[in-house]
């Protein structure tokens, strides 16, 4: 007998071609999915500030907004006046010195050969040869800068130059204030779209997600800051005061991004304190170390992590699938997103099973507590007979 088939749903392979095109559509607005990531972000990190002013200073929200953003532009025209010139020189007499530097690391390690028992010149460069340490040391530059050119041309790739770019964060900055000016409006017409009760519990995460957003974005920033002002203090003491300001601020922007960015940050001050001298070198090793852990332990816990919410690996995992899709800019808007989606997993999901198993505990405590009564009813009710009986024989 011939087995029949049944044929596929009409419906089913509508939902195909619907879903491989809408694939399509979204890698080709790829760009604008990420502007709309970045602008929703930091509409996040600026909504309480808006929220404080319009309650207490009786603004409207569209001018709050202009407020927020004329004093966000003041403080970073203000901070570039006053620490960008020194920054500038001293980045550029970084890269300037940087050969001289390779070249002092090789003269130091032989000198390291020497101290180790390597004192003839034959066996001194036999040794070098073997070990080949400048070409090591060059394979370590140009594999940090092939990961961070990778990271930015992913970046590059998604956004499209320079220009697009420039332009790009104009698009976020009018995007997230249109967000934060007409959030009502706006939240009321998204969640409109879905039905009774979904509407109502979707409305109800708006608020937790944007804080535990913008917790993040804010406490990342604070973070950094703190840890640039003392990187920066921490090499002057250490005698590196010529390009203290520079390696301060390179380490506060990449402190931003989460567990890679401050290993990132500690490169270049390592390299240029190993040509000092040795101990320099780890009093700087050791300024970084500290630091490290003052922040995962101390900074983190109170700013960050208090908003946050979601395990460190989903936070490494979010950092590195955002780096390998979007670039360095992905390594630092995906994880607000993990710690946003964690939100609604937890109160749309976690917490009515939680609720649920709670409620199915308590009934189920009940019903074996009825049972237990009703066995001693039982047995009292047959005893009492039995006592019955056997006044009956007696009395007979």
């Amino acid at each position: 007998m011939s087995q029949k088939h049944n044929p596929i749903p009409l419906i089913n392979i509508v939902l195909v071609i619907a879903t491989f095109f809408l694939v399509i559509l979204l890698w080709q607005l790829r760009s604008l999915l990420l502007i709309l990531m970045v602008a929703i972000v930091f509409a996040s990190a600026i909504a309480p500030i808006v929220d404080t002013a319009e309650k207490r200073l009786h603004l409207p929200r569209w001018l709050g907004v202009i407020v927020v953003y004329l004093g966000l532009i003041a403080v970073l025209i203000g901070a570039g006046l006053i620490i960008g010139p020194s920054v500038a020189v001293q980045i550029q007499r970084l890269a300037n010195k940087l050969p001289g530097y390779l070249d002092s690391l090789g003269t130091l390690a032989e000198n390291f050969a020497a101290r180790i028992g390597i004192t003839e010149a034959d066996s001194i460069e036999k040794f070098f040869e073997t070990q080949d340490v400048q070409a090591l040391v060059n394979w370590l530059f140009r594999s940090t800068q092939r990961v961070l050119s990778r990271s930015f041309g992913v970046t590059f790739g998604v956004l499209g130059g320079v220009i697009n770019i420039f332009l790009g964060l104009i698009l976020v900055l009018i995007t997230s204030g249109y967000m934060v000016a007409g959030s009502k409006s706006l939240i009321e017409g998204l969640v409109s779209l879905f039905p009774y009760p979904w509407n109502e519990r979707l409305a109800a995460q708006v608020t937790p997600i944007s804080r535990r957003m913008g917790g993040y974005i804010q406490g990342r920033v604070v973070v950094s800051a703190i840890l640039g002002v003392a990187i920066t203090a921490g090499l002057g003491i250490l005698g590196l005061s010529e390009f203290a300001l520079a390696l301060g601020v390179i380490a506060a922007f990449t402190n931003l991004i989460p567990f890679i960015g401050p290993v990132l940050g500690a490169i270049p001050a390592l390299i240029v304190a190993i040509p000092q001298s040795g101990f320099t070198f780890l009093w700087v090793l050791l300024l970084f170390v500290v630091i490290q852990n003052v922040e995962t332990y101390v900074l983190d816990p109170l700013l960050v992590g208090s908003s946050v919410r979601v395990h460190p690996l989903y936070q490494l995992l979010g950092v590195l699938g955002g780096t390998q899709v979007l670039g360095i800019v992905g390594a630092i808007v995906v994880p607000p997103w993990v710690a946003g989606i964690a939100v609604l997993l937890e109160n749309l999901y976690l917490a009515p099973k939680l609720e649920a198993e709670a409620i199915l505990t308590t009934n189920l405590n009940s019903l074996n507590s009825d049972r237990e009564i009703d066995s001693v009813d039982i047995d009292s009710v047959n005893s009492t007979m039995e006592n019955c009986d056997d006044k009956g024989k007696i009395e007979l």
